[in-house]
């Protein structure tokens, strides 16, 4: 029953040999995947990422987290549920946030899970009730009854905003419009998925249309803007859980369970109570074994601490509750040919290489293309020479073992060596950009090589204008990532950079050939064109900053930088006196310590969620004369919107630095530092100058008395609860 967890983290170095400056661009790297992904699943609804190197890029993310906590980014991936709601819908702010959960994937995890839960809760002994039931994939929904009838429907979202999707739910067939005996509010949370068998109905007569697997033609169907559509669509719901409650539904989950299903919700019937880990495994063995026969889609079990009262005080991380977690099944796989090794330029400059198979089918979808990470990964080495997978480096003609969760690009998994032709070679690695023959160079510690040509080269050119058109940035209505790549190459007409965005009516204006009389265009279209154009003159601070494109700056990263400068000037006059630091001219190594204490330098590096890594970036980009040149350019054609600061929800410790000492009798050590984190507080494990509060119990010792020497103000677990609203 255990299986080996797919993933590339066998490829990366281990975290004890990166230095900080190492970590932090691994650190980049991941975050940008994994937001780029979760857009792709929860927006786009069409994942280019299988659950598997999902999967396996969040717990490396967390594993570096963990060991470089001081580059832990606020707009990581590991504080996020879902991505941003899409537009076209209404917004709803859950009452409660919807949450992800924490992913298991061998028999180990489940055992480490249930004895996280007994050491939080303080329990060595004594029984520990757990329910196990199928994850179904599909699309998350939360359904908000009031006074027994159903007011609103929304999407999960990014857990804490979704889409306001209720005309599309009141057509669901399982979700009831009113109930009789609920709670006067009730917030009901379940998985909206579509059958097998409706499934291949649906293909078989949507006008030729085939959606690529059952969650997709879920989540297509629900987010439809005609509630007409969505309710021609069969659609099912499982309810599994809850949010806002007036009234407690029952002591346990199991109870709760039962009550959602006497009110008239479906629930899955394989759900069951478990006193052990032993019955846990065996229930996980149990449903794996009925997977192929259920007609729905599931990818894992999900287990839940069964008595409420310990949920609560078991709480949630930055997006999982400690109380839950799913245990995946394995990955599907497939034997097949990987007939040639492709290489793709993105807009950073990094050369990603893809491997191009023969078609084969697994699980049902037919997979012609493989990521293949970077050169270390095609060579079978880690970033440090080291062999992995038994020297099985991967080449062209090679037959390889791909595996695939949910409809994407799969990963290889294995080489057959037996098959290998005896004239194969390895694969020579470009050193040279295939796009604009530019040197391709690794920067130390980097797994990652990149394209050193800059804006001369058009694959990332290309690249940065799809990525500042895009939703995030300026989101322009009708500028999508095939018009940019036509206006690149267009010789009349061309869009080179952001400002001939701006120019291309003016422009267009001045030609005989107009844009309104070539093929593929018309006057209403070339006019909507333009407008949609006009309409993102104006840009919000926050926007721009995230448009350029600039290395290590992720939304939140923009946000950050936005409401900290208030506006590009602000922003731009810290960068220039940050670049003419005499040392950020100096060698890297060098460069970081000198830096460390000049002002300018400081206080950039010193904003709340800005690193170092982040910072280097930034300047290095916005002082270089040809790319400075064009952003100047594109400054001249737009209006910047100033940012505003956003209000922070203060508690009596936000922002003050705690530390625990002696014996805590009502409450374990652990659930008192998530108690403090959540209400913004910084936990520490030792008593300094920067302590502002010492919470100690019995046999507090050495702490306390350097407490006491430093002026820190010490309580006890008595005052310490009643900060924190405990009991």
């Amino acid at each position: 029953m255990t299986h080996e967890k797919q993933d590339d983290s066998a490829v990366r170095p281990d975290p004890g040999a990166l230095d900080e400056q190492r970590a932090g661009d691994e650190i980049a790297d991941l975050s940008a995947r994994i937001a780029q992904a979760n857009e792709d699943y929860h927006v786009k609804d069409a994942p280019v990422l299988s659950d598997a190197d999902y999967d396996a890029l969040k717990q490396r993310l967390l594993v570096l987290e963990r060991a470089f906590p001081q580059l832990a980014r606020p707009d990581s991936p590991s504080h996020r549920v879902g991505a941003a709601p899409a537009e076209g819908f209404g917004k709803v702010v859950h009452a409660q946030r919807m949450m992800s959960l924490e992913n298991g994937f061998a028999e180990t995890d489940v055992t480490d899970f249930v004895a996280r839960v007994r050491s939080f809760l303080g329990l060595r002994d004594g029984d520990l009730a757990f329910t196990a039931e199928p994850k179904i994939d599909g699309l998350s929904l939360s359904l908000r009854y009031e006074d027994g009838f159903l007011v609103e429907a929304a999407t999960r979202g990014d857990g804490t905003v979704g889409e306001n999707v209720t005309a599309n739910a009141r057509t669901i067939a399982d979700i009831p419009h009113r109930l009789s005996g609920a709670p006067a509010i009730l917030e009901v949370r379940g998985e909206v998925y579509m059958s097998h068998a409706d499934f291949q109905r649906l293909n078989a007569t949507e006008g030729g249309r085939v959606f690529a697997n059952p969650r997709n033609a879920a989540a297509g169907s629900l987010r439809q803007i005609d509630p007409d559509v969505t309710a021609s669509r069969p659609l099912r719901f499982f309810a599994y859980g809850w949010g806002e409650l007036s009234q407690a539904l029952a002591e346990t989950q199991m109870g709760a369970v039962e009550r959602l299903a006497a009110f008239g919700f479906q629930t899955n019937p394989l759900t069951r109570l478990c006193h052990d880990v032993g019955q846990m495994l065996a229930v996980w063995a149990e449903i794996e074994q009925q997977r192929a026969t259920l007609g729905y889609d599931i990818d894992g079990v999900v287990y839940k601490v069964n008595d409420l009262s310990y949920q609560t005080r078991l709480g949630y991380r930055s997006t999982t509750p400690r109380w839950a977690l799913a245990h995946k099944f394995p990955a599907e796989t497939a034997w097949t040919r990987l007939d040639r090794i492709d290489i793709q330029v993105g807009r950073t400059g990094a050369l990603s290489p893809i491997a191009r198979l023969e078609p084969v089918t697994v699980g049902g979808v037919v997979v012609s293309n493989a990521t293949l990470h970077n050169e270390d990964y095609i060579a079978g080495r880690d970033s440090s020479g080291a062999s992995i997978r038994e020297g099985r480096d991967i080449r062209e003609g090679d037959w390889v073992k791909i595996y695939r969760a949910g409809d994407v690009i799969p990963k290889i998994a294995d080489v057959d060596l037996s098959r290998r032709s005896a004239d194969s070679a390895p694969y020579s690695f470009p050193e040279t950009c295939p796009q604009c023959g530019s040197d391709a160079i690794r920067e130390p510690g980097d797994s990652v090589r990149r394209c050193t040509g800059g804006l001369i080269c058009p694959a990332q050119a290309i690249e940065k204008l799809k990525h500042f058109v895009s939703r995030a940035a300026f989101d322009i209505e009708g500028l999508g990532a095939k018009q940019i790549e036509m206006f690149f190459a267009d010789p009349i007409l061309p869009i080179r950079e952001p400002a001939d965005i701006f120019t291309l009516a003016e422009r267009d204006a001045r030609n005989i050939a107009r844009l309104k009389n070539r093929e593929g265009f018309g006057a209403r279209s070339v006019e909507k064109l333009f407008a949609a154009i006009e309409d993102k003159r104006r840009i919000p601070l926050e926007r721009l900053i995230f448009a350029l494109g600039i290395r290590h700056v992720g939304e939140v990263a923009a946000g950050i930088l936005a409401r900290h400068f208030g506006t590009w000037d602000a922003l731009l006059a810290a960068v220039d006196a940050a670049a003419h630091e005499p040392a950020f001219a100096a060698d890297d190594k060098d460069r970081r310590a000198a830096l460390a204490g000049s002002p300018h330098w400081t206080e950039l590096t010193t904003i709340n969620g800005i690193g170092a890594v982040l910072v280097q970036s930034l300047v290095t980009t916005l002082t270089q004369p040809a790319e400075r040149a064009s952003i100047d350019r594109l400054i001249a054609q737009v209006q910047v919107i100033p940012a505003t600061v956003r209000q922070i929800q203060q508690t009596p410790i936000s922002g003050k630095t705690l530390v625990f000492t002696g014996t805590l009798e009502r409450m374990t050590r652990a659930e008192a530092k998530a108690r403090a984190e959540a209400m913004g507080a910084k936990v520490a494990g030792s008593v300094s100058a920067k302590t502002d509060l010492l919470v100690a119990g019995p046999g507090a010792g050495s702490k306390a008395a350097k407490a006491a020497g430093l002026g820190v103000t010490v309580i006890d677990e008595d005052e310490w609860l009643r900060i924190a609203g405990g009991s």
